[in-house]
């Protein structure tokens, strides 16, 4: 298959590992680099990208999964709109399993709650013109790649008028808590395996401030194992040369300016907020609300949901293995009580999530 099966050569990575192993050779210290997409960690794990790499280079996981940095609280309001039988709840598979506060969707879907999986947002838009006398509420999670299609239905909805179709809104952007990621002593990263489905949709220079303002090398890349060994040499030579810049290496999808008309109907639909990331808190500027226009679209504003007071497993470790402080291994529930069949957190329900990675490749 075409720009697949050439990036899974066995030959090439052994003769890119041996190679980022000449480079380390010269690094002056031990070097951390933090993927920031969920994808790229279950190809790191899939491939057994770690065991090719020398001691000194170290590849951490970060907060590149956007259901599981969707936080508990929101898990809460889409259990409350599911509760009222007049309600259909649409999503997409990954949010299904995750657990809130006292209850998830799968749970209450068991109980007799109308919860339907969907492959599109414009699926959901469909379903409110089939059901006029249902209210049906899409769950808008995901980072900058999914964020268009979201933006889409909404406006599909209001041409066609539809007043039973709202958004429950927690879309997030991927840069600023890189920024912050980056200043945090404990991590002391080192360069960025910048997103690749992200940066299809807001391109390359979306990284340019952070690489300059913290002296941070960034490379795109994409997800075969090659790709991302590719990847890792383009940080190492940055570093080799005292250089910190963006670079790339997705070429084949990732432009610098990305996708305008993507990024221009995001900016029709939706404004920056301040959000909610598990793990990392409340933080400025990283959200996009619904705006104004659009408010007879946001579910947070035209429902009254009964929502119970948020609650934390505090055994669960999903904060500090999406920061990167932590491995999953790290955590005592891991793998035991802990297992994707009963997820005690997101990080274990998600296709993309860095404990689900690890239990299906690492252990």
């Amino acid at each position: 298959m075409k720009f697949q099966d050439e990036f899974r050569d066995r030959t090439l990575v052994q003769n890119m590992a041996a190679t980022i192993r000449r480079m380390a050779e010269r690094l002056p210290a031990p070097v951390n680099f933090m993927e920031v997409c969920g994808t790229h960690t279950m190809s790191i794990y899939q491939y057994g990208i770690r065991s090719l790499l020398p001691e000194n280079v170290r590849l951490i996981s970060g907060p590149g999964c956007p259901v599981c940095v969707t936080p508990i609280s929101y898990v809460d309001k889409a259990v409350a709109c599911s509760e009222d039988p007049r309600t259909i709840v649409t999503t997409f598979g990954d949010m299904l399993r995750v657990p809130g506060s006292r209850s998830s969707l799968m749970e209450e879907r068991a109980r007799g709650a109308d919860v339907r999986i969907v492959y599109s947002p414009l699926d959901a838009v469909t379903l409110a013109k089939n059901n006029p006398e249902r209210r049906v509420v899409f769950l808008g999670v995901g980072f900058e790649t999914t964020t268009p299609a979201i933006a889409a239905a909404i406006l599909a909805a209001a041409t066609a008028g539809l007043v039973n179709f709202s958004v429950l809104a927690s879309h997030k952007t991927i840069p600023i808590p890189m920024e912050l990621l980056t200043s945090d002593p404990e991590l002391g990263l080192s360069g960025y395996l910048c997103p690749a489905h992200v940066s299809t949709v807001i391109g390359g220079n979306a990284y340019k401030p952070l690489a300059e303002k913290h002296h941070i090398p960034c490379v795109v890349t994409g997800f075969e194992p090659a790709d991302v060994m590719q990847g890792i040499e383009m940080l190492l030579a940055q570093i080799l040369a005292g250089e910190s810049r963006v670079e790339i290496q997705y070429s084949r999808a990732v432009t610098w300016e990305g996708n305008q008309k993507a990024r221009a109907i995001i900016a029709q639909v939706f404004e920056p907020c301040d959000t909610e990331w598990r793990g990392l808190g409340l933080l400025p500027g990283t959200g996009l609300a619904i705006r104004n226009e659009y408010a007879a679209f946001d579910a947070e504003r035209v429902l009254t949901l009964n929502i119970p007071k948020t609650v934390e497993n505090p055994a669960c470790l999903c904060g500090e293995i999406l920061k990167g402080k932590l491995a999953p291994f790290d955590c005592p529930l891991f793998s035991t009580l802990c297992t994707p069949e009963a997820p005690v957190g997101a990080c274990m329900v998600s296709s993309e999530g860095t404990c689900a990675a690890a239990y299906k490749y690492g252990r």
